[in-house]
């Protein structure tokens, strides 16, 4: 319940004027005096902004090797990763990374690559990495695509919401081209250069490190762990309940 609640304030379905006048996503709120006035939260952001000033310690950095198409991928983006990057974006930070439980192999001078569940899923993975390539808005859209009920046809409308200024056209220009071809290569020697190495999807982690201790708290409760690996002065939403999601695609 908690995190419906979360996503209802991070998308304006608030029942205010406030929040349905707001036109920016909640990551965008505080980028400019009149999108905090816009959505109500300037007493909020002139707060943010004045605490991020005097932060001093490292954040946290949470990272996610994933696929697009995988359900429990799909579970933690977005009623944990998400959420808890809206609550606690002043003291972390997040690393994408689609790929997974794919393969490649190099054919001529572009590499070929084969996913776990099937070629729609290589096409939401090229979509999403050209979009973190192209987009500062990247993580709202891969939020919305993932959140829907079909990844890939929403990928389109997601975009136009989220940053109506970038063309859909360059965004599959660099998913069929060359571009794209070598950004998914880096994804995959990214995830071939996991220490340990990835077993399954969702894999995490924190501050560049995995272990199955830290991969069980991220599933609980991320907020949690964020929370408590943060040395600094810990903001007001540190200090959430606990959720529990236990699904993976296993690297066969």
């Amino acid at each position: 319940m908690k995190v419906l609640l979360l996503l209802f304030l991070a998308f304006g379905y608030v029942g205010s004027s406030v929040y349905s006048s707001c036109s920016q996503s909640p990551l965008n709120w505080c980028s400019s005096v009149g999108s905090a006035v816009e959505c109500g939260v300037l007493k909020s952001c002139l707060h943010s902004n004045y605490t991020k000033s005097r932060q001093t310690d490292d954040l946290i950095v949470v990272g996610l090797y994933y696929e697009s198409l995988c359900p429990g991928c799909r579970q933690f983006l977005v009623t944990m990763l998400f959420p808890t990057v809206i609550l606690l974006r002043d003291i972390m930070n997040v690393q994408l990374v689609p790929f997974g439980n794919a393969q490649e192999v190099k054919k001529d001078e572009k590499y070929v690559f084969t996913c776990q569940h099937g070629e729609k899923e290589c096409l939401g993975n090229m979509i999403e990495t050209c979009l973190m390539n192209m987009s500062k808005m990247a993580f709202p859209i891969i939020f919305c695509m993932e959140s829907s009920s079909d990844v890939i046809n929403s990928a389109k409308a997601c975009t136009g919401v989220y940053d109506p200024s970038l063309s859909w056209d360059k965004v599959m220009s660099c998913v069929n081209g060359p571009q794209g071809n070598q950004l998914m290569h880096e994804n995959a020697l990214e995830t071939a250069a996991l220490k340990p190495p990835h077993e399954y999807v969702p894999w995490i982690t924190i501050n560049g490190e995995h272990t199955e201790d830290l991969q069980e708290k991220a599933m609980n409760s991320l907020i949690t762990l964020v929370c408590s690996m943060y040395k600094g002065t810990k903001p007001a939403a540190c200090g959430g309940s606990q959720m529990h999601y236990k699904t993976y695609c296993q690297n066969v």
